[in-house]
Formats: structure tokens, sequence, C-alpha cells
């Protein structure tokens, strides 16, 4: 039996995990990104915790942070939180130092395959999911493979704008889009504003909404509206069998989902009501099993074509059968 390992490189931690062919994780193995250190700190980590997880791998597939060109496995561009990771040919980097093929994916994009292969998607080929922690980054699913659009820019959720965001700016250097309000750092600012007691956090504004703060009640709504009201007008363009939503602020609580679901379900056209909008289900190990879906897959179109080189013309981005 073929083990894989898949990885999920972000800001502040990554994750490897040895993957067998049924999507079960066997073994897993976490520690920090030392992004200050740089990029090759950071492929060096990734590589260590490859090796951590103590058994051989056939193929590596990687979930990483930042705009990912699939095909040739290079980063195109990220934000600050990996400084000088942009321009990283991550694939090749991960080959040389593994021996072994690698494919490589945006975060999301990983996440989303790792849902719709054994997690809450099982079973869909038309899905949408999104991410909102501290950002809120989108994959969609058309027929089980990832749309990344003419640029791999295709995802980006949180930059849609939304009437409940007007004039609040936003990280992307624009206003109004929904991230600005509806991601954890725009709640909590928003918080901040609002409240005579700053929180520490945002698990803590929620605890105080969970225990009948109207204040808190208000900005989490407030930010779950703008959400859903982005999410029912991406439906309303793509038609997915349902909605997946995870990251840190999905744990929020009722105070949180149910204004998200009356607002996404408000912007729906009559023939998309019943588009269903669940949590996702896999947690910490979404990216890692999407991303050993890509290095099975890698490994198929090995065995299909016998010739490494092949690969540059392949996109490794289909849900397993």
């Amino acid at each position: 039996m073929s083990l894989v390992a898949g990885i999920d490189i972000g800001g502040t931690k990554t994750a490897a995990g040895l993957v067998d062919a049924d999507g079960t994780v066997l073994a897993r193995h976490r520690l920090p990104t030392p992004a200050a250190d740089g990029p090759a700190a950071v492929v060096a980590a990734a590589v260590r915790a490859v090796r951590e997880l103590g058994e051989p791998v056939a193929a590596v597939g990687v979930g990483s942070a930042g705009v990912v060109d699939p095909v040739a496995g290079r980063i195109v561009s990220a934000t600050d939180a990996l400084p000088g990771w942009a321009g990283t040919e991550l694939r090749r980097e991960l080959e040389e130092a593994l021996g072994v093929p690698v494919a490589v994916e945006n975060d999301v994009h990983a996440h989303a395959l790792g849902e719709a292969w054994r997690g809450a998607a099982a079973g869909h080929r038309h899905v949408l999911l999104v991410a909102v922690g501290t950002g809120i980054g989108g994959s969609l699913l058309i027929d089980g493979r990832v749309h990344h659009g003419a640029r791999s820019v295709a995802g980006h959720a949180g930059h849609v704008p939304v009437p409940s965001a007007a004039g609040v700016p936003c990280t992307c250097g624009g206003t109004g889009h929904a991230e600005a309000v509806g991601s954890g750092p725009g709640l909590l600012a928003a918080y901040a504003k609002a409240a005579s007691e700053p929180a520490s956090s945002l698990a803590e504004v929620a605890a105080r909404a969970a225990g009948g703060e109207e204040q808190a009640r208000r900005i989490l709504a407030w930010g779950a509206r703008a959400l859903g009201e982005a999410l029912g007008g991406i439906v309303n363009m793509t038609d997915p069998d349902l909605v997946l939503v995870g990251g840190g602020v999905s744990h929020c609580g009722p105070e949180w989902w149910e204004p998200l679901r009356e607002a996404f379900t408000a912007e729906l056209l009559p023939p998309l009501k019943e588009v269903e909008l669940r949590p996702c289900a896999l947690g910490g190990d979404a990216a890692v099993v999407g991303a050993a879906s890509l290095a099975l897959e890698a490994l198929e179109a090995l065995s299909a074509t016998g010739s490494p080189g092949d690969r540059e013309v392949q996109a490794y981005e289909g849900v397993p059968g």
C-alpha cells in the first residue's frame, strides 16, 4: 500500500500527515513555521515535518498559504505572514530534498479537496468552501476540480463588496469588502470600538455574546451578515451543491451562525433556496487530507504516463473517486 504525505504550510504552523489511499491520517507532525527566517527555512521545516512522520512516502502533496501556480508548483504571491515566500519554487525544492513527486496547491483549495474527499462535502461535486479566520479565503470545486481562474487567483471570497461593509477599509487596500468586517481581526476591531471593555480575543467576544452581552452579539451578527451576503451572491453566480464554512471564526457559536444563515438565505435566488450551508468537518486535518489527495493523483498521473517530465502538463486538483 502506497503511503503519501500531506503538508499544510501556514504563516504560523506547518502540519504534516501520513495518509493512506483511503484518506485516513495515520500519523501527524506539527511544528511552528519559521516564517521570519525566510523561504529556505520554511521549506526545510516542511521537509523535517515529513521526515518526522516516521515512514517512507511515495509522494507528497502541499497546501500552502499564498497564490499558487499548481502546474509549476510555484508561489505566485503571498502576504507578509510569509516574508519572501512569493517566487518560491516549492515543488522543485521539495522534490530535490525528499526525492519523491510533489504536487502543490493553495491551502484553502487543499482544504476544500479534503472536505470533498473525506469530510462534510463527501459525495458532492460542486462545492463552495470558505475559511474565515485572519482573512476570508475561498475555494470553488466544479465537478470535483478546483477552479483556479486565469491567474490562479480565484477564491478570494473575502473581497466581495457587501452593503454592510460600505466604507470600511480592507486589508487589500480597498473598502467595503466582506473581509473588512467579517474576518477575525475585523470583528475584534469593531468590538473594540463599540465596547466599554475591549476583549483580548475573538473567543472572548464570543463568550460574552453567549453570556448575553448585547454589544458582543450585535458585532458578531454584523460581521456574520456581511459574510452571508457575500456567500449568497457567490452562490447565485456559481450554483454549488452546498457551501462549507470553516476557520477560527466559525467557532463563535449560534450568535454567529444564525445571522450568517439568515443573511445567506435572504440573498439566494428562488431556485437556490435549498442550497445548504454547513460547517466543515475535518478540522485541522482538512488541508493535510486534501494535499494528500493531490499526492495520490500525482502518483496516478505518473503511473499513466511513465514519465516524470510529463508532470508539467498535469493539474493535480481533483477529488479521488
